[in-house]
């Protein structure tokens, strides 16, 4: 995007105008969808005003519906102080050390495997150190992404994990990518998504399970809604045994629907909880894995996605599987309570 800016002496008032150049990632979106994303800090009931009397496409009026192209010419009448306020979202965010592994990656997307322990985004503690700092700063050192030339666009996962969930997460490295994305890990028959855990008790067939999962906001905590109760979201979960031994199962899981930590409640409610999950596990098995194997948390690793019905631009990815490795101390930690 590239923006201008002058003033336009009408009678004996000084007009300030700011030219903005729509580029490639900010067309195909309306004109108030656009203004709002650039205009960060104004309020809704200025957006809308600015559109009636401020901002002509081309030249011309337009309205809030109207469509955005590649090329065309958004003069904004505004000051480059009011501009400046108005956008402002707190300068450049810092980059971070690189940390992920890099499991597929082309022109359009990214696909990158997070470590244990790594926020994909930033929460009030920790705004820094995160997936999505580390994949932005890597895409702009290798040339493909400038946030200071971006007014709209910004680099961000179309899925996410957990802190101490490890494996694939999904970038976009354009808008028609990162939408494209977006749309496929919100259809369950875009993009097949599996994981691997650990559970207690040995699973000795695949487990279908579908139920209602409602998430207390307070404390963050989900729970499957009794049959006949109101509320909750539908989840989806297949469960599928790979190896069993010693009272343990190494569980191949397919992620059908996404609600908040569904397939560890999913797996508890089934009767399998995951080793080492503090808030829907065992307690009694927690304590035995932890002095068996010094494990603390659940183990659970995104490690397969399957492009099956993805849209344009990204429809060549159909029929593509990309895998991220089972970290080390998941598989010796499956190795010393199941068995080689």
């Amino acid at each position: 995007m590239k923006i201008s800016s002058h003033m336009s002496p009408v009678c004996c008032i000084i007009l300030f105008m700011v030219n903005v150049t729509i580029t490639k990632n900010d067309g195909g979106q309306r004109l108030d969808r656009f203004m709002k994303k650039y205009l960060r800090k104004a309020p809704l009931s200025l957006i809308y005003r600015m559109i009636r009397k401020d901002v002509k496409v081309n030249g011309k009026r337009a309205s809030i519906e109207a469509v955005l192209n590649e090329g065309d010419v958004l003069s904004i009448y505004v000051s480059d102080e009011e501009l400046a306020a108005l956008t402002e979202d707190g300068g450049m965010r810092e980059t971070a050390k690189k940390q992920f592994a890099i499991a597929y990656e082309d022109d359009n997307i990214l696909i990158a495997g997070k470590p244990f322990g790594l926020l994909t985004h930033g929460d009030s503690r920790e705004k820094k150190k995160t997936l999505v700092n580390q994949v932005r700063g890597y895409l702009e050192s290798s040339g493909v992404y400038r946030e200071e030339e971006e007014k709209v666009f910004r680099i961000a996962s179309a899925n996410r994990l957990d802190r101490n969930t490890t494996g694939l997460v999904a970038f976009g490295k354009t808008a028609a990518a990162q939408k494209a994305l977006s749309r496929g890990f919100a259809d369950k028959e875009a993009i097949e998504k599996y994981y691997l855990t650990i559970v207690a008790g040995e699973m000795t067939g695949e487990l279908r399970l579908s139920s209602k999962v409602e998430k207390d906001g307070r404390t963050n905590i989900s729970k499957v809604v009794e049959d006949g109760r109101e509320g909750g979201r539908t989840a989806e979960t297949i469960a599928t045994p790979l190896k069993t031994g010693n009272g343990f199962t190494l569980v191949r899981v397919r992620l059908m629907t996404g609600r908040t930590h569904q397939i560890r409640v999913h797996l508890a409610w089934a009767g399998f909880p995951l080793i080492g999950d503090a808030k829907y596990g065992d307690a009694k098995v927690n304590r035995k894995i932890k002095q068996e194997t010094g494990i603390t948390t659940q183990l659970l690793h995104a490690y397969r996605l399957v492009f099956a019905d993805m849209q344009e631009p990204l429809s060549y990815l159909n029929g593509k599987a990309v895998e991220a490795e089972m970290p080390a101390r998941f598989r010796e930690t499956t190795e010393k309570i199941i068995g080689k």
